[in-house]
């Protein structure tokens, strides 16, 4: 089962120094029927103008990964870190316990990223973070494992839950597969052209919720950029 999930379908707000989209419940965008995708609970479209951003805030029992698309973004939080993740590359924030971050803008252009939480194996435990460049050349053609629960994934950031975050770019006319299996869910967003998934066509930042299949065979119809989650 592939359900598109139309870019202009989804639910957002205008804060001026932000622009988002929810593909998912969020924030004044409430739908009851529209909660998340297994334990996928956010999925946000964000774009951030220069010089602004989230100010410090709280967060507990969450996995928050950040995928940066264009710009960067600046990460300070209550346990001393402070980093910069730019374009391709990706953060990952376990909330754990408790932990209050703040994420800026701080180019001179903005900056737009997929925010993706999704729910961890067991509440509580020591939070933390952290961060790490993947090239896109490094991605092309097949999906790479940016973020993972599993231990097999050792050049992955680690997340708290049993899931993986991937990431592939393909060239128009390039197709690449990526093995799921009937027993989990997964979201697929392409951050950048048009797409096919088992047959389902997909715009850029359109999303597909996907479950019950074996095997996701993805095929560019223009050069795309493409972001998928896949958990229990």
């Amino acid at each position: 089962m592939i359900e598109r999930r139309p870019f202009s379908g989804l639910g957002g707000a205008d804060h001026g120094w932000l622009k988002a989209r929810h593909h998912f419940s969020f924030a004044s965008y409430y739908d009851p029927a529209n909660m998340g995708w297994g334990p996928i609970r956010v999925w946000n479209d964000d774009e951030i103008a220069p010089n602004s951003g989230f100010p410090p805030h709280p967060h507990a029992d969450m996995e928050i990964i950040t995928y940066v698309r264009t710009g960067a973004i600046t990460h300070e939080d209550s346990l001393g870190n402070r980093g910069r993740t730019g374009a391709g590359d990706v953060q990952v924030m376990s909330a754990g316990s408790g932990i209050r971050h703040a994420e800026f803008n701080v180019e001179a252009e903005p900056t737009t990223l997929f925010q993706i939480w999704i729910e961890p194996k067991s509440r509580g435990g020591a939070p933390s973070w952290g961060a790490r460049p993947f090239p896109r050349g490094e991605r092309s053609g097949r999906f790479v494992t940016l973020a993972s629960g599993f231990p097999d994934d050792a050049d992955a950031l680690p997340i708290r839950t049993d899931a993986r975050v991937a990431g592939a770019t393909l060239k128009a006319g390039e197709t690449t597969e990526y093995p799921l299996g009937k027993d989990r869910h997964a979201y697929l967003v392409p951050a950048v052209g048009a797409i096919e998934v088992n047959g389902v066509r997909l715009s850029a930042r359109d999303g597909a919720a996907i479950r019950d299949e074996e095997v996701l065979t993805v095929t560019a119809l223009e050069d795309a950029e493409v972001v998928l989650v896949e958990a229990a």
